[in-house]
């Protein structure tokens, strides 16, 4: 029979699982941005990657020729290709925003197939092929600087009408890809403008003061044995056990908080998505954040949508709890399910 570890050898295995944690939570956080990253190229780049010729075999054929191979100290010409950078769908007859820049300032163009329309920028290979674009993927300034060129397009095509917005990295290599990605899905992508015909994407976010939650649970009237241990130990083994049902009531609290909002914009709005909650160290939102959600919403309902968060946040107020509402996004959430799987 084992042995159980005595509380000595429990409290400094409790020590260490504490100062360790930091460093174990950035650990992860870090490995998981990096799959994150190996599977947005993975998905990404064979739009860039030239296909290569199929072998063609043959016993009489004598072999080529061998390639000369330059000197190991001549550096290699440079690649003065452009390649386009797609950034949504929609369809042939809707406009097209006009003087709108891309990622690198070159125009926004649109191109034309299976009544569809794609639009697009030229952006050099030198930034944008595969192994540039790996080296930069890495780079959280270039990243940050290419997501917001990428969504202010989005932004500026979703106020024409309606779009299919297309993940970061849809890149190929000439107008022809782009034609043949239309015609080849031309179906799910006529599918999803239908279903996002008139209706815009809104982000919600509930965030709570969990030190003001604890006082609105008012632990002196929880449920709670009165009876302790005479003396000063029973006194703080008293104390403990109201903190923690404070902090209990306080969590139920916080759950019936997002459970109310996202219950009641939820059976308002067309559909409803909800996500996990955001990183506060990166996102840099004050509070608790207890509800993370998208909503589908007919065009012309903004104004009663404000209207149901303002009064959502005055029913909540008193708990301290803050509802953001933010948007119109590109529907990213609500491309149906079917047709996502083949926009891929």
């Amino acid at each position: 029979m084992s042995r159980r570890p005595d509380r000595g050898a429990r409290s400094e295995l409790d020590q260490w699982a504490a100062d360790r944690a930091p460093e174990l939570v950035a650990r992860a956080e870090a490995e998981a941005v990096a799959v994150l990253r190996d599977a947005l190229l993975a998905a990404s780049l064979p739009a860039v990657t030239p296909s290569t010729p199929r072998a063609e075999a043959s016993a009489t054929r004598p072999p080529a020729a061998p390639t000369p191979r330059r000197p190991a100290s001549a550096p290699p010409p440079p690649d003065t290709r452009e390649l386009l950078w797609a950034y949504c769908v929609l369809r042939d007859r809707d406009h097209t925003p006009d003087g709108v820049d891309g990622l690198t300032a070159n125009p926004v163009e649109r191109i034309e197939a299976a009544g569809l329309a794609a639009l697009v920028s030229r952006v050099p290979a030198t930034e944008f092929a595969a192994e540039p674009l790996t080296r930069n993927l890495n780079d959280l300034a270039w990243l940050e600087r290419v997501a917001r060129g990428h969504e202010a397009v989005l932004d500026v095509a979703l106020a024409q009408g309606t779009i299919v917005p297309l993940r970061m990295c849809t890149i190929f290599e000439s107008d022809v890809g782009v034609r043949e990605m239309l015609e080849r899905r031309r179906d799910p992508l006529s599918g999803a403008l239908d279903a996002l015909d008139g209706r815009l994407e809104w982000a919600v976010k509930v965030l709570v003061d969990r030190d003001r939650l604890m006082d609105a649970a008012d632990p002196d009237s929880a449920d709670i044995e009165e009876t302790a241990p005479a003396g000063e130990g029973g006194a703080y083994l008293q104390r403990r056990r109201r903190e923690r049902g404070a902090r209990e009531a306080a969590g139920r609290l916080a759950a019936e908080t997002a459970q109310q909002v996202h219950a009641r914009l939820q059976d308002w709005a067309i559909d409803a998505r909800t996500r996990p909650a955001q990183n506060r160290e990166l996102s840099g939102h004050e509070g608790e954040m207890v509800l993370n959600a998208a909503y589908l919403v007919e065009r012309d309902r903004t104004h009663e949508l404000r209207q149901i968060i303002a009064e959502l946040e005055e029913h909540h107020r008193e708990l301290g709890a803050r509802i953001e509402l933010t948007g119109p996004w590109p529907p990213y959430n609500f491309v149906p399910a079917d047709d996502a799987s083949a926009l891929t």
